[in-house]
């Protein structure tokens, strides 16, 4: 079984790939969700990412669709403790903000939807630079010490707002954030390289990159000339106009061709091998997708080519 690595400074231990939870109950139904979180689990995954938003943007949804989902499921496969859950809060239509007030009450309708009475990893969404990080991390240290929430984390924060809440943390002694997720990923290096990454390297926090694919890009189905059906096509195929899209695309086909692997998970491979990332996170409609993401718990690159994507990517 692939070995699990350790999220930051958390006793909780994660799969190298993190199962994105945003198209459950959007565009894969109940029955397809189960079917993906049953075979993603089957293959020793335990890492799943959601969040209470999830997925408000669809016609007819209104947020918290991919909590439900994920409740059902836990509940029908009685897996609970084998499962890493993480959610977030923030941006679900009837709990805007994070607001102390606001933080509690989403968090209560989270545990609620998902049918568990503790999140394993609970991150604030976008960070809101007009509420103060002593109010934002005085109500997630409540969340802890109440037993609701396991660890918390950010996404979507600066580098300064970040050291500001982990400084206020350390000070007061509250609950302390162990991960970050950023965008990244070979088309958007600078989403977290510099700052941000160097904060997280000195005070040992975990990154969990969320576009690690780049919306699709990454899986190299985007060809010049080629169509593909997916709610996400546009903004994947603008990277194919870019020099460096075309470059990475390049270089990512000579090493999963060196390796026999699909794109995405050499894609996932760099991603996986950069300093501080734990797991990169991508969400599978379909049970067919699941084998490209998966194996990059098995797919270790050189030095070598991991330097050669890097250099094709700046």
């Amino acid at each position: 079984m692939t070995s699990l690595r350790p999220l930051g400074s958390s006793d909780l231990q994660v799969f190298p790939l993190a199962l994105g939870g945003n198209v459950f109950g959007w565009t894969a139904d109940l029955d397809q969700s189960f079917a993906v979180l049953d075979a993603y689990t089957a293959a020793g995954g335990n890492f799943v990412d959601t969040a209470d938003v999830y997925s408000a943007w669809g016609e007819g949804l209104s947020g918290g669709e991919s909590e439900t989902v994920l409740g059902k499921w836990l509940a029908a496969r009685g897996n609970r403790d084998g499962v890493v859950l993480a959610t977030k809060v923030g941006q679900h239509p009837e709990y805007p903000g994070l607001s102390a007030a606001n933080i509690k009450a989403a968090a209560d309708a989270s545990l609620r939807r998902l049918g568990t009475d503790h999140i394993d990893l609970y991150y604030t969404h976008y960070d809101k630079p007009e509420v103060p990080v002593e109010e934002i991390i005085g109500a997630l240290d409540e969340l802890v010490r109440a037993g609701k929430v396991r660890h918390i984390a950010a996404s979507n924060i600066s580098a300064e707002r970040l050291a500001a809440s982990l400084d206020f943390s350390e000070r007061e002694g509250l609950a302390r954030y162990v991960a970050l997720q950023p965008h990244y990923n070979l088309v958007s290096r600078d989403t977290y390289e510099g700052g941000l990454r160097d904060l997280a390297a000195r005070t040992g926090l975990a990154a969990v990159p969320y576009y690690a694919l780049a919306a699709g890009f990454l899986t190299g189905k985007y060809r010049p000339g080629a169509a593909v059906d997916s709610v996400r096509a546009g903004g994947a195929a603008k990277h194919l106009e870019s020099e460096r899209g075309r470059r990475v695309l390049a270089a990512l086909d000579e090493v999963a061709g060196a390796h026999d692997a699909p794109v995405a998970t050499v894609a996932l491979a760099w991603l996986a091998a950069q300093p501080t990332v734990a797991a990169p996170i991508a969400s599978a409609r379909t049970v067919e997708q699941l084998p490209a993401l998966l194996g990059v718990a098995e797919l270790s690159l050189t030095e070598d080519e991991v330097a050669r994507l890097t250099a094709a990517s700046a």
